[in-house]
């Protein structure tokens, strides 16, 4: 069973919006999968579908073996756990009520206080979620979506709120829960946490999918400039190395040559151009940043959210 297949999935909103734009996507059984886009790329829209919330205009999609437009499919979502961005707690419930309020609904037998102590937040169970602070309630929703021992994990900016030992603890949890063959489905801005915890990326523009594979492999593909910082005993007078086929920019600091490549290909000739002229003593390669390759797939990615809301409030 494949846990996620997209086949052809579009989704058009009144007034000719096309958020989804003919998109394949498949995801494996363990697999953690980070799915990245500028405001209004349709990521959202994508994980309505996934969760059955909105219907595709066209194509098909198979969540858990699933078709997320069939009769069965409300039976499916009690082995999905969520995490959305736009979630509401209920101040006035403790932390153990919240967890045992989605076991009830999922008909699951995990004890709250395992769940809660699990996400960081055991020494607050019975207090009211009113007087929590931001990254408390980012763990407790985290510790909802983990009730029943979820197949699926969909998290939307799992780590909004917290510190970066919530952050980290987080990343322990989710690479835990794929190691026993849970597949997460992990949309974030925060891309440094994408790049520590996803096998691959799949990154929107504009409702489609410009690039899916792993980071290694897209950092290989793309025409990206890369750095390379060359340390010598004493520069050459007259290096020349912006002659050099590749070499976009050479700046010199000190003892220290900073030459920006066009292809990564471009560093070892850089490395024997310099060698031959000069003694170097140190080498330090710098390979292009996931917020790099972000940039280069969907160029401005400030533009203001257009992407449609959901036509259903998900309340964790």
């Amino acid at each position: 069973m494949v846990p996620i297949e997209i086949d052809g999935l579009s989704k058009e909103f009144p007034g000719d919006v096309l958020a989804v734009d003919d998109l394949d996507l498949r995801i494996e059984s363990g697999e953690i999968f980070g799915f990245l886009g500028p405001n209004g790329a349709g990521k959202s829209t994508t994980i309505n579908v996934l969760l059955g919330f909105v219907d595709p205009t066209a194509g098909s999609v198979s969540v858990l073996g699933q078709d997320v437009q069939g009769s069965e499919f409300a039976q499916t979502r009690h082995r999905i756990g969520v995490l959305p961005e736009g979630y509401s707690l209920y101040d006035r419930l403790s932390a153990r009520e919240h967890v045992d309020w989605v076991a009830r609904t999922k008909r699951a037998d995990d004890d709250p206080d395992e769940i809660l102590e699990r996400v960081g937040i055991g020494d607050v169970a019975d207090r009211r979620v009113g007087g929590f602070s931001k990254g408390m309630r980012q763990r407790l929703a985290f510790g909802m979506a983990l009730v029943g021992d979820p197949d699926l994990l969909v998290l939307d900016e799992p780590s909004s709120g917290l510190d970066p030992t919530g952050m980290q603890e987080m990343r322990a949890i989710i690479r835990e829960e794929a190691a026993t063959g849970t597949t997460v489905f992990f949309s974030s801005h925060v891309l440094p946490e994408v790049e520590a915890v996803c096998d691959r990326v799949g990154i929107m523009n504009d409702g489609r999918l410009v690039a899916v594979d792993e980071i290694e492999t897209l950092r290989d593909e793309i025409t990206s400039s890369s750095r390379i910082t060359l340390a010598v005993r004493s520069v050459p007078d007259e290096l020349g190395l912006e002659t050099l086929d590749g070499v976009t920019n050479v700046q010199v600091d000190g003892s220290e040559i900073h030459v920006d490549c066009r292809a990564t290909t471009v560093k070892p000739r850089v490395v024997r151009y310099v060698d031959d002229r000069a003694t170097i003593t140190d080498i330090v390669s710098e390979e292009p940043s996931l917020e790099e390759l972000f940039n280069r797939y969907t160029g401005d990615a400030d533009a203001p959210d257009e992407e449609a809301p959901s036509p259903a409030e998900v309340t964790a």
